[in-house]
């Protein structure tokens, strides 16, 4: 499959998630069905280019800053990069993120959720990561996919499809 057909894979509303096993910038390794099976929660999953570039730390800050209303409405957070561990680790301590950030070197993750692929980069065609978030219910199906976000102001969006703002 060529990299351009990959791009066309989009998640839909009713879709399975694709589960993942992925390194947090802990070391850690964490699986969307065990997260789904720990606590029974709706996650939050976010893809986004690459760790402390302008916009996204302001889609990770605004994510840290509305963790305790998402939290209180069972909700998990989980950012995934192409970024190493080492080098989320350095982005969660310098911006004081609370919620695992996980490293997707080989994209493997980012092309299965559809978030890797052509993309408008200031009016040239290029291949990278497609800032996305999906919504994922307790049962591992996708709620919500939101392709092509922008970071300012996309956290608000999200709440407000769960019924939190």
């Amino acid at each position: 499959m060529s990299e351009s057909s990959e791009s066309a894979v989009r998640l839909r509303q009713g879709d399975p998630a694709p589960e993942f096993t992925l390194t947090a910038a802990d070391g850690a390794d964490v699986s969307l069905s065990e997260v789904l099976a720990s606590d029974g929660k709706r996650v939050v999953l976010y893809f986004y280019p690459a760790a402390m570039t302008p916009g996204c730390t302001t889609e990770a800050c605004d994510f840290r800053d509305n963790l305790s209303d998402l939290e209180d409405a069972g909700v998990t957070v989980l950012g995934v990069s192409p970024d190493s561990p080492e080098k989320l680790a350095e982005f969660r301590e310098k911006e004081g993120l609370t919620f695992p950030l996980l490293s997707d070197p080989g994209k493997e993750v980012l092309r299965a959720y559809g978030a890797f692929g052509e993309k408008n980069n200031y009016g040239k065609v290029v291949q990278g990561v497609i800032r996305s978030t999906f919504v994922i219910d307790p049962d591992g199906t996708v709620a919500k996919a939101f392709y092509n976000v922008k970071a300012t102001g996309h956290v608000e969006r999200v709440k407000r499809e769960l019924g939190l703002a």
